[in-house]
């Protein structure tokens, strides 16, 4: 229940709790505060019970954290029936685009500068990226598709 608090915020709590009730009162405070988080307590498992017993034996390991839909999605997606994690571990994205700029890099400088003799397809005009053109240059070349590969 206070998992997220500290040592400081504890010694903070119990000096103003000291303060506020004085050192003869705070004994049956702290009585009367755990007897009323131990009644929440058993009225919630009570409900959970009652809750649990008209649903049906079908959901006897219902959980009401199961109602969170993020709860709910993680607990169905760790049993991991599809194999989803195989293929999320064999999916490396930043890899794969590695493999796709270095393949267009090398296909811009794998143009053969004279075109072989048998070959029937003219090779793709060197652009150079340093200088403006006055007017565009044809390409020959489909454009790239990234998603398509």
């Amino acid at each position: 229940m206070f998992n997220d608090i500290g040592p400081m915020e504890l010694l903070t709590i119990i000096v103003i709790a000291v303060l506020v009730f004085g050192p003869d009162k705070l004994p049956k405070v702290i009585q009367d505060v755990m007897r009323t988080i131990r009644k929440i307590r058993e009225f919630s498992e009570s409900a959970k019970q009652d809750i649990r017993s008209e649903l049906g034996p079908e959901f006897k390991d219902f959980e009401f954290e199961d109602l969170n839909p993020k709860t709910f999605i993680r607990k169905h997606l760790d049993s991991d029936e599809l194999g989803l994690k195989e293929i999320r571990n064999g999916f490396d994205l930043k890899k794969e685009m590695a493999e796709v700029t270095d393949a267009v890099k090398s296909y811009d400088t794998d143009v053969p500068a004279s075109p072989a003799p048998s070959s029937s397809v003219a090779p793709a005009p060197r652009v150079d990226m340093t200088k403006k053109p006055e007017e565009p240059v044809q390409d020959d070349r489909p454009p790239f598709d990234a998603d398509a590969t």
